[in-house]
């Protein structure tokens, strides 16, 4: 048995506060600015870092530090002055660690903040106050409303060159969170800011008295983060098989990966999917020592009562909660690459650690991110930065949870199977209300 202060204990992971978010908005919105006003103001850039920048702003012209450059890391940003690629940060206050990702405004880079995104518990869309809710802020929204952002912070931004107008956040903070609203976003926290100058970054603002919610350094510290996975189903996908050659164990098999979500137990009966042998789990090596129980996001090796065929890419889960397989997915994506995905497309599906064959088997509809979010049926192809439905059939079974129910077993990513280049991100199940689908009878010509 392990003590209570054992780091492999629950309670100690959970006592672990860690923030991961994700910023978006448009190009020349000030997201760069806000994040190095965020890192600056907290006292979280080291002194060679800010002479750096310092030197980078003379050479530009500038006669004060662009806290900008904290973020803007490549040299083709700093001669562009935009974000181009996902820029993480590490830091951290009294109160709470963050990981920060500041993706890119530009919209062909759109994809980029599903990188960023995808793994983060809160995202804070910015909004330029003198321009309004626009195009590209609506895609950032259905993005975070798809990849199941659990958190949406708005900063209305440049509340300076608005004369810190009240009536302007109000306006832009109503006709946001309606459009989240219709989006099935569950909770947007509207903050006015000026990001060059620090109005309600991490210091409240002298200039907007009218405002009493909490500064953008505030809400990061407090809103409520669960990273507790072991309420939820079981998932094991398996890595690696381990076969020692030792002289002491020669019967030894252990089956080694992550925990992906809730908790494994010696003596639990469990399936390995997709073949659906059942077992028991007879040990669980974890840091190199036998335990009894062991949890979502542990690194393990569980070894199995029987003697059956598992093997990478397969999936360990308890048989009463164990998901559904199937060869048929819907799923909702975002396409990724310049060249378009098109219905009998042949490609590879990356599920976990398992990477099958699959086709495109239709594209139910496309969603119109302009306005209203109304669906272009049955589009020619999915473009880059599209978001849409399609069916795929794949060569193999796969266990494949709902997005909604798990992020880390109901995504999967699409990939060309000549050049191993990354097409599509995928999420099993529909987020968004889905018109019917096309006609189901087109299985003809397929090749499995």
């Amino acid at each position: 048995m392990t003590s209570t202060t054992d780091p492999l204990t629950p309670e100690h992971l959970s006592a672990t506060t860690l923030l991961r978010f994700a910023t978006a908005g448009s190009v020349d919105d000030g997201k760069s600015t806000l994040v190095g006003r965020l890192l600056h103001d907290s006292k979280s850039v080291l002194a060679d870092q800010l002479e750096a920048v310092e030197r980078a702003s003379q050479v530009r012209g500038h006669s004060a530090p662009d806290l900008a450059l904290l973020t803007d890391g490549l040299r083709a940003e700093r001669e562009q002055g935009i974000t181009i690629d996902v820029a993480y940060r590490y830091f951290a206050t009294a109160r709470r660690r963050f990981i920060l990702a500041d993706t890119p405004g530009h919209v062909q880079y759109t994809r980029n903040m599903v990188t960023g995104a995808s793994t983060a518990e809160l995202a804070v869309v910015l909004v330029d106050a003198r321009n309004g809710v626009v195009e590209q802020t609506r895609r950032h929204a259905a993005v975070a409303a798809l990849l199941r952002v659990p958190h949406v912070v708005l900063a209305v931004n440049k509340m300076d060159l608005v004369d810190y107008a009240e009536p302007v956040f109000a306006a832009i903070a109503r006709e946001f969170i309606a459009y989240a609203a219709s989006l099935g976003v569950p909770e947007v926290t509207a903050i006015p800011i000026s990001a060059l100058a620090g109005d309600n970054v991490v210091e409240p603002s002298a200039h907007m008295d009218w405002y009493g919610g909490p500064t953008v350094l505030e809400h990061l510290e407090t809103v409520p983060v669960s990273h507790d996975l072991t309420d939820c189903p079981a998932r094991f996908p398996v890595q690696y098989v381990i076969r020692p050659q030792s002289a002491e164990h020669p019967d030894y098999r252990g089956y080694a990966g992550r925990i992906a979500s809730g908790m494994l137990r010696v003596g639990e009966q469990v399936t390995v999917l997709p073949s659906g042998a059942t077992t028991t789990i007879a040990g669980l090596d974890a840091l190199g020592r036998s335990v009894d129980t062991a949890w979502a996001p542990q690194s393990v090796t569980v070894l199995l009562a029987d003697d059956i065929d598992v093997s990478r890419g397969d999936l360990i889960a308890p048989v009463a909660t164990a998901p559904e397989v199937t060869q048929d997915i819907r799923a909702t994506v975002c396409h990724l690459h310049e060249r378009p995905l098109k219905v009998g497309e042949r490609v590879l599906l990356k599920h976990g650690t398992r990477t099958v064959k699959a086709i495109v088997k239709a594209l139910p509809y496309r969603i119109d991110l302009s306005h209203s979010l109304a669906h272009d049926n049955e589009p020619a192809q999915l473009d880059v930065n599209d978001i849409g439905a399609v069916v795929l059939r794949t060569a193999e079974p796969l266990p494949v949870d709902a997005y909604a129910e798990s992020r880390l077993t109901g995504s999967f990513l699409l990939i060309d199977p000549a050049d191993g280049t990354t097409l599509t991100a995928g999420m099993a199940g529909e987020p968004f209300a889905a018109q019917p689908a096309a006609d189901e009878a087109a299985d003809e010509g397929w090749d499995f």
